[in-house]
């Protein structure tokens, strides 16, 4: 069955200064009367995996995991994924600690090349799709585990206009710093490594310690910049991390931040726990896991985090601790950057497939959003649990564009409506479905005291994933605003977002 991604080609407008209040933005579409959210589960192509696993003797034999980063640069799509040479995994960790960063290319976000970059040496040939990452000591340049690539194109120094943070193993012996007497003295330290690239594809690492040195371990999963600062996040358990009254806790989501990407605090922040996680007595067997792959909309954080859930048994004697552990994918927002929130607990957004298809155990997140066209591509891996290594490979899912979900009215025959936080814009667009022509949407703009202004009214009869408002004037420069929309009682209209653009 070929794949079509969509009929129809959407031209959207490109707005740099772009704000996005999405419908489950309960911070700045806090204000709601007779209305209630509906979140969306993705659509899975049809063909997955679309990456999957190379031939024996390639570095991602063993498995390609989406322990990554999917961007758009130009008209190419851009995966960083975790590559694993053998094809099963018994003591829990690869052989030397390393997993390969590997690289691959698409044109439509579904076939995948994987180039050959002649970069590193392996198996006797530098033909594979191997990324160099250069630093001393050398184990700082093992990644291990998750890596998050940022782009920042405006860089001022070339060399440094790509970004990754990545778990490296390291020997206790090879870190500088000393290290924290919180938790047990491992004879590895999971640290969080940084380096910069000028293409993406040849790194050097930034210093010559982990961006946690003389910190705790830091099983870090996320990179970005949000304000004044770069942010990593990443997952802990006790006894390095805890709930806020001191007790332990299972897998949350920790924050760092650096001011300039080479100096990072010691401190950290509590940036998400399941809600079971923080009940009293916390639910059993509930946690949340490697953090949450994210997708920076400038004003706003959104993301998908794993929803573990612990087996319900032990395994057998000789089995994989994690063998029976099940997760799907839930939605995750940030309004600051560093707190984290469910808009529906527990909500899966991306659920693990029904048993015996290809994803059917437990599945993993990456930073790897992308809106094109109609849709919001997301890409996902498989795990097995049972560490063979079984389907470990890389899916694609599919939204409606910005998608996620939408208000509608919650109580027939009744009228609805909802106020927005305060904002400046030249232009203000819908994402809308369901308008008919007997239930149009009528909009307001009203000041920061909730006063209608005169002369801003207008109605909204089309539907469109960016529908642009028609003010009968232009909208006041600099001031702040707020925006109410009113559902008539007979509207079936569903409302995903509004994007205001300067």
């Amino acid at each position: 069955m070929k794949f079509i991604l969509t009929a129809l080609i959407i031209v959207l407008p490109l707005h740099a200064a772009e704000q996005v209040f999405f419908s489950f933005d309960d911070h700045n579409i806090a204000w709601q009367h007779n209305l209630k959210l509906t979140l969306q589960t993705v659509t899975k192509h049809p063909g997955n995996p679309v990456l999957r696993r190379g031939p024996p003797g390639a570095p991602d034999h063993g498995h390609a995991i989406l322990y990554g980063t999917v961007i758009k640069t130009g008209g190419t799509f851009r995966m960083w994924y975790l590559g694993m040479i053998e094809t099963e995994n018994k003591a829990g960790q690869p052989p030397g600690w390393w997993r390969p960063m590997c690289y691959a290319e698409s044109k439509d976000g579904v076939t995948w090349k994987k180039p050959e970059l002649g970069l590193v040496e392996f198996n006797g040939s530098t033909k594979n799709n191997i990324c160099l990452i250069e630093g001393e000591p050398y184990s700082m340049t093992r990644v291990n585990d998750f890596l998050s690539v940022l782009h920042e194109a405006n860089d001022p120094d070339p060399a440094k206009r790509y970004k990754c943070a990545y778990i490296a193993h390291m020997p206790f012996d090879e870190v500088k710093g000393g290290r924290s007497k919180i938790g047990p003295n491992e004879r590895r330290w999971g640290a969080m490594i940084c380096a910069t690239s000028a293409d993406g594809l040849k790194w050097k690492c930034v210093g010559d310690r982990p961006a946690n040195a003389g910190g705790e371990r830091f099983e870090v999963s996320s990179l970005y910049r949000f304000g004044d600062f770069y942010y990593s996040t990443g997952q802990l358990i006790s006894p390095w991390s805890w709930r806020p009254d001191g007790s332990d806790i299972g897998r949350d989501m920790l924050a760092y931040r650096s001011p300039d990407f080479v100096t990072w605090s010691k401190a950290k922040a509590l940036a998400f726990a399941r809600p079971g996680q923080l009940a009293n007595p916390p639910v059993k067997g509930q946690q949340m896991h490697m953090g949450a792959g994210l997708w920076n909309r400038g004003n706003v954080m959104v993301g998908l985090h794993g929803m573990w859930q612990d087996a319900e048994t032990a395994p057998p004697k000789g089995e994989s601790w994690n063998l029976g552990v099940r997760v799907d994918l839930g939605l995750v927002i940030s309004n600051d950057g560093v707190h984290f929130r469910e808009p529906v607990p527990s909500f899966k957004v991306v659920p693990r497939g029904k048993e015996g298809e290809w994803d059917d155990v437990a599945i993993l997140q990456g930073h790897a959003f992308v809106n094109e066209g109609d849709k919001t591509m997301i890409w996902y891996s498989h795990w097995d649990t049972g560490s063979k290594l079984k389907n470990m490979e890389i899916g694609l899912a599919t939204l409606r564009r910005d998608g996620f979900g939408h208000l509608s009215r919650k109580v027939e025959g009744n009228d609805a409506h909802f106020v927005t936080g305060t904002f400046t814009a030249k232009e203000i667009a819908l994402n809308v479905d369901g308008i008919t022509p007997e239930a149009a949407l009528s909009v307001q703009l009203l000041d920061p005291l909730d006063r209608p202004l005169d002369g801003y009214q207008a109605t909204v009869t089309q539907n469109g994933l960016h529908q642009t408002i028609n003010w009968p004037k232009p909208l006041p420069a600099d001031k702040k605003l707020a925006l109410r929309l009113n559902f008539p009682a007979n509207s079936a209209a569903k409302v995903y977002a509004v994007y205001l653009n300067n």
